[in-house]
């Protein structure tokens, strides 16, 4: 049987590139497809590896920076690669890889980190982000009304869905009228441990785009005075170095092993963002450390209140704040062995293994079909 594993990206380093490395461990002779490819970040992860990419690799690196200039092309991109050769087809997706084109006998599952965000239901905060004219609006929201038709359509070509929690299954239902396997993302665990040292501040590690809600723990911990680092890059950086005091820091990009460093070293861990998993939060229960979420998406199903960290409901500087305060009052009562013991359940090997029994109940089901 001939693999296939594409990805939407690989253009930067995060959670789902960190499940298609996964992927890509269970199918190591799989041939690789994305839309996007940069050697400079990427290619230590896939050394004498061949990526076929897409014509959009041919535009100006202006614009492969910008995908958003790339929007009107993008959904042609992913029908443009030659799959025929191929069995079985892993598409890892939270926008456009998932609308390749197979051949009937062929095997699509796609692994769905997200229904498309922009396209749905981060559609409207997405159109004001742009701050453009009228004109210019207008023709952003008739773009994305045929983006939404096209994201349809492409939903309906893959034969399998998995999703990464159940929160993006029932996304997958709303939008796409589609049943999903969960699966929830293998996080790295056997290098961490709960016997380390202690610092007094609070971890923040993300990208520092918008719906990450970063602005919103500055704001809190500018009020709060306690000592907050942030480790990450994004187009909100400079903006949310502005508003920062000084008990904040940013570190930008940062090497695994430092980001495991100030893992062992927080006090605790901040989740001020909706996810449909969150994979950092469980990293950060890893080392024992409890978390702080905002009580939506993926978070709801890795943290155990009062356990392994805490929520907070309002989405407001106020509502984090009171959230800092809260888990502070009951920071001795944390056990970091049962937080590490929670964490497990996210594990490589519980992926891998959930992943090879998926496809091979698939196959199985194919070869009944065909």
């Amino acid at each position: 049987m001939k693999v296939a594993l594409i990805h939407d990206y690989l253009i930067r380093f995060g959670g789902a590139e960190r499940v298609f490395l996964n992927l890509r461990k269970i199918f190591p002779k799989a041939e690789i497809f994305t839309l996007l490819y940069d050697e400079k970040k990427m290619g230590h992860y896939f050394q004498n590896t061949k990526i076929h990419t897409s014509f959009l690799q041919k535009f100006p690196k202006f614009w492969r920076n910008r995908q958003k200039y790339l929007l009107p092309f993008i959904p042609m991109a992913p029908e443009t690669f030659d799959l025929r050769e191929f069995d079985l087809i892993i598409s890892s997706s939270n926008s456009f890889v998932k609308g390749i084109i197979t051949r009937p006998q062929a095997i699509h599952i796609c692994y769905c980190h997200s229904p498309m965000r922009f396209g749905w239901d981060a559609y409207t905060s997405y159109v004001q982000q742009q701050r453009k004219g009228f004109l210019t609006n207008m023709a952003i929201r008739i773009i994305m009304h045929y983006i939404r038709i096209w994201d349809k359509s492409a939903a309906s070509r893959v034969d399998y869905f998995i999703a990464n929690s159940k929160s993006t299954a029932g996304r997958i239902e709303k939008f796409y009228g589609r049943e999903s396997k969960v699966i929830y993302p293998p996080v790295v665990l056997d290098s961490m441990n709960t016997r380390v040292g202690f610092k007094d501040y609070f971890l923040i590690v993300s990208q520092l785009t918008p719906y990450k809600q970063i602005d919103l723990a500055v704001r809190a911990f500018n009020k709060l005075g306690i000592p907050l680092v942030i480790i990450g890059e994004g187009p909100e950086k400079k903006g949310l170095q502005e508003m920062a005091r000084d008990n904040i820091k940013f570190l930008g990009w940062q090497s695994d092993e430092v980001v495991k460093q100030y893992f062992q070293n927080c006090r605790a861990f901040l989740f001020p963002g909706e996810d449909d998993f969150g994979i950092a939060p469980v990293e950060a229960m890893g080392f024992g450390k409890p978390v702080l979420a905002y009580r939506r998406g993926g978070a709801t199903e890795t943290i155990l209140e009062g356990i392994t960290g805490d929520f907070f409901d309002d989405l407001t500087p106020e509502g984090l704040a009171d959230g800092v305060r809260r888990l502070l009052l009951n920071i001795d009562n944390y056990s970091p062995l049962l937080i590490r013991k929670r964490a497990e359940k996210f594990s490589q090997e519980r992926f891998e293994r959930a992943i090879k029994e998926f496809v091979i109940e698939v196959v199985e089901q194919h070869k009944k079909r065909f």
